[in-house]
């Protein structure tokens, strides 16, 4: 489904010095061999979990558009019960084990909640090179932004009321439910680092991000007004380790360059958090650093049982990661050794480590407290 993108960013970016994380402090949650998706699923009393966001969360809301970013093929999903389901990953992704772990079922997809009874414990609608931005990732074709996948979370919206009754009593079900939001990498590596785009022309870096997060304040404000009142906001991962970024290096190194764009961005949404927080106080809004820990995660792979750092386990290429994962490519044997399954994409075991780290982890990866503690929160 990348293969334009790789083309188009390999025309933009060359190779740069080999990538430097910051020092880690963090507190993953145990997680070791046996401690496979889905298990120590918890009562919470959530009702129902919403996401929004891109292909990190997409469980096949792009299987039925006209587009290019699409992973409803084998061999995605090959460790996932069901096959292939439109999950750009070889299993669980994220938001399927923090669902887990909130005692709920894995979530549908938009277009597999048609009727109210199949929509009543929450619904995904994140789509692949989706962005905050609405032309973000407009060279894949078909995809839905973040603006839409607020107005199909109206439509849905519409279809609990009839069926609960009215407005006054889904309410208390919203207020209660996780809003899950992940959005933000797209509009960098589908947007601002695209050669066929004039946007890095009209801001630099300072710029963007700070158009960036001016917008999606406007849109989580949107979800407020519809009822959410506990958000999860999920800061962009480090990106530029990922195998697309070595491939195009002619050194086989990291970009540092991309990720010098992401923290700026993660740090203003962090500030977005703590600004909502103050002025929503009926309301709780969380942030989860992906990129501290994904950064940890590279930086000290052995302690988490990954040995393979540097390419995916499906895709064509340097690396795995030129083009990436095609219809029937054979993958790698050993998947929960690899960080990456595809050209962009972590593993399902990286997802579920995410994804715990999200729902009990400390401050220092999950902030100002954990999914769990959001769950039982009081205003």
């Amino acid at each position: 489904m990348a293969a334009a993108a790789a083309l188009l960013l390999l025309l933009t970016l060359g190779g740069a010095a080999a990538q430097v994380f910051p020092p880690w402090n963090g507190t993953f949650p145990g997680f070791g061999p046996g401690s496979g998706a889905g298990a120590g699923a918890a009562a919470t009393g959530v009702p129902a979990m919403f996401v929004f966001g891109d292909s990190l969360t997409d469980n096949g809301n792009n299987n039925d558009l006209q587009s290019l970013a699409k992973a409803n093929y084998p061999p995605y999903g090959i460790d996932f019960a069901s096959g292939p389901t439109g999950r750009f990953s070889n299993g669980y992704t994220m938001v399927d084990e923090i669902a887990q772990l909130l005692g709920l079922p894995l979530l549908p997809s938009h277009p597999a909640a048609s009727s109210a009874d199949a929509a009543l414990r929450g619904v995904n609608f994140a789509s692949a090179a989706a962005g905050i931005l609405d032309n973000t990732g407009q060279n894949f074709v078909g995809r839905i932004p973040f603006n839409q996948q607020i107005k199909n979370f109206e439509q849905t919206l519409d279809q609990l009321g009839r069926k609960l009754g009215g407005a006054s009593r889904l309410a208390p079900t919203l207020a209660r439910s996780i809003f899950y939001v992940g959005m933000g990498s797209n509009d960098y590596l589908n947007n601002y680092l695209m050669p066929n785009y004039n946007t890095r022309n009209e801001y630099n870096g300072d710029q963007y991000s700070t158009l960036l997060v001016q917008q999606y304040a406007r849109q989580l404000n949107t979800l407020y007004n519809l009822g959410a009142r506990r958000f999860v906001i999920a800061g962009v991962g480090s990106m530029a380790c990922i195998p697309n970024m070595r491939a195009r290096s002619p050194r086989n190194v990291c970009s540092p360059d991309v990720d010098d764009l992401i923290i700026p961005f993660n740090n203003k949404v962090k500030a977005m958090v703590n600004s909502l927080n103050a002025n929503r106080p009926n309301a709780k809004f969380i942030y989860v650093d992906n990129y501290a820990m994904i950064s940890e995660i590279l930086r000290n792979p052995w302690p988490y049982g990954f040995s393979v750092i540097d390419r995916g386990c499906c895709g064509i290429g340097r690396n795995r990661g030129m083009i990436t994962c095609l219809p029937f490519l054979r993958p790698c044997l050993n998947r929960n050794t690899y960080i990456f399954w595809d050209a962009f994409h972590p593993t399902e075991r990286v997802n579920v480590l995410l994804g715990r780290a999200a729902f009990n982890g400390g401050n220092d990866v999950v902030y100002p407290m954990n999914i769990q503690q959001l769950a039982a929160w009081q205003p």
